[in-house]
């Protein structure tokens, strides 16, 4: 029987702001993306969702991201490589003391919003989270998207990689993410979702927004 790994962002609240509803999604997913506290995130949501997340047995895994709480980590940032090494260990460590007291541990590491993206291209970038993952703990895998030098690098780096797909994103042709600022980037229908879902299970393929 053919099995997928269904990931989701969770955490992604700051304070009295909650956009997830982190029990609901807990009950339906098997790795649970944790906001690290620089997109989103803070020390008492971490807590809580790593808590949630192991009674259920769901794997944890660190959304980390640019230092940009105002924009939620979708504006890309030109922050010096061991600048940014340092932060993505940071964030990792951060989210592990909180898997370790849930009797959990952190196991992969995905970065978020414009950092996904850039590092898909910018190999400068993408060294430096490699360089963040292994400072952290070089047993940790690293998710990211198919063909990108992210996942290229941490291959090189002997990080186990693992490739994903989005079933409410649209795709270029070139197998990227449509970005967020055109229309038709964010795929709302739940029937459509669906279907690309099944499509992704049965035979490993997203279309891209020209099929």
């Amino acid at each position: 029987m053919t099995s997928i790994d269904l990931n989701a962002d969770l955490g992604e609240g700051f304070g009295r702001r909650r956009l997830t509803d982190d029990e609901q999604l807990l009950s339906f997913v098997t790795s649970a993306n944790v906001a690290c506290g620089f997109h989103a995130g803070d020390a008492a949501t971490m807590r809580r969702v790593c808590e949630l997340a192991a009674e259920r047995g769901v794997r944890i895994g660190a959304q980390v991201s640019y230092r940009d709480l105002a924009g939620f980590g979708r504006r890309a940032m030109d922050v010096p490589p061991d600048e940014l090494a340092a932060e993505v260990a940071y964030q990792i460590g951060a989210l592990e003391v909180f898997t370790r007291a849930a009797g959990a541990r952190v196991a992969y590491v995905k970065p978020h919003g414009a950092f996904y993206n850039r590092v898909v291209h910018d190999e400068e970038q993408a060294r430096a989270v490699v360089d963040g993952v292994l400072l952290a703990d070089a047993t940790l895998h690293v998710l990211g998207l198919p063909g990108s030098r992210f996942l290229e690098v941490a291959e090189k780096a002997g990080l186990p990689v693992v490739t994903e797909a989005f079933a409410d994103r649209a795709y270029t042709d070139e197998g990227t993410l449509v970005p967020r600022s055109q229309d038709g980037a964010v795929i709302t229908d739940p029937g459509a979702v669906v279907e690309r879902s099944v499509r992704l299970a049965d035979s490993g393929v997203v279309a891209s927004r020209s099929e």
